[in-house]
Order: structure tokens, then sequence, then C-alpha cells
């Protein structure tokens, strides 16, 4: 009986062997992720938006407010319809 309680004892030290020692471990998630950051400290502060610098936004906002907001143009394609699928059109069989 007293081998039953002996034996889990015995085994745990052969359960240390599983854990993860190597020090590159997840290596690979980390310069994944490294490939994918253009720039880890950007420094915003002072710098102007691509693109202007809000006035247009602020008078979109402006116009939203005063409810003169200006229609979208209306968008135009080059293309035809497109033809369909499959089937005979029904023919005599």
């Amino acid at each position: 009986m007293r081998a039953l309680y002996l034996a889990p004892a015995l085994l745990l030290p052969l359960l240390a062997g599983c854990t993860a020692n190597d020090p590159t471990f997840g290596g690979a998630v980390r310069s994944n992720y490294a490939m994918q950051v253009i720039d880890p400290d950007p420094h915003y502060e002072g710098t102007l938006v691509e693109g202007g610098d809000g006035q247009r936004s602020a008078a979109a906002v402006e116009r939203y407010r005063t409810d003169k907001v200006k229609k979208p143009q209306s968008i135009r394609t080059t293309s035809g319809t497109g033809g369909g699928g499959g089937g005979s059109g029904g023919g005599a069989n």
C-alpha cells in the first residue's frame, strides 16, 4: 500500500523534463511580431497628419452640425452587366 503513495512522488521529478527551458522558446512569434511593427516607438507630437491640418475635417463636422451636408457624388462604372452562370437555358431534353 505504501508503494502506491510513493510512486507519484518518484515520478514527479521526471515531469520536470517536460517544461520549456529553451531560451529561444517563442522566438518565432517575437520575430514575426517585430517584422510587422514599423516603428515600435513612434513620435507623433508636433507632426501633421497626412492630407492636411484638419481644416477639411472641421468643415465637414460643421456642415454636419448645421444640417448642410454635401450630397455624395454618384458613382458610375465603366463595365456592363456581367454574364452569368451555367445552365443551358431551357432547351428540350
